[in-house]
């Protein structure tokens, strides 16, 4: 499995109000062709960008999509 879970800290939570982003937690093989694919087929959003660094910082195109991926997973 590409991802694992969102990670939901105070610092990612303002991230997602403010920029849009997720954090998840990502398979340590995982190249930013085969994230960006996960999250857009797992939830159907559209993808701005792929960071990677131990975790995959992802950016939405619409606005509220990172919020509403959160609320999908009951976390917000």
């Amino acid at each position: 499995m590409t991802l694992a879970y969102p990670i939901v800290t105070e610092k990612a939570m303002v991230i997602l109000e403010n920029v849009n982003q997720l954090s998840f937690i990502v398979a340590k093989e995982a190249k930013k062709a085969e994230i960006k694919a996960a999250v857009e087929q797992t939830f159907g959003k559209k993808i701005v960008a792929v960071n990677t660094m131990m975790k995959a910082i992802i950016t939405f195109e619409e606005k509220n999509a990172a919020e509403e991926i959160l609320s999908q997973l009951g976390i917000v």
